[in-house]
């Protein structure tokens, strides 16, 4: 199940990029998620909100300007992407599984 709501390409990134720094602009996104297309981002900001792990912001700008932050239950996550992000170092620089990123 949570592979179903996190396990896209895009998602963990996404949320990577939140924990370290939370309220993150859509462009801020963007530039930081390296090689994702609006689309991508737009739909995968959506499936996560829609799931309850980020929250919309919209600031009734012209130009519309929107900014994303983890919830609760995204926060919750955090330990858990944490774990997966240090053993996916410690694999890359100790072993024969060493891939460009």
């Amino acid at each position: 199940y949570a592979m179903e709501v996190i396990g896209s390409r895009w998602k963990m990134p996404i949320l990577w990029n939140l924990t370290q720094e939370n309220n993150l602009h859509y462009n801020e996104l963007k530039r930081r998620v390296i090689g994702i297309t609006n689309t991508m981002l737009s739909k995968c900001l959506r499936e996560l909100t829609a799931e309850g792990l980020l929250q919309k912001t919209d600031y009734k700008t012209i130009p519309p300007s929107t900014s994303y932050s983890l919830t609760e239950d995204g926060r919750k996550l955090m330990p858990a992407l944490s774990g997966l992000y240090a053993w996916g170092e410690e694999r890359m620089k100790n072993s024969h599984h060493k891939k460009d990123i």
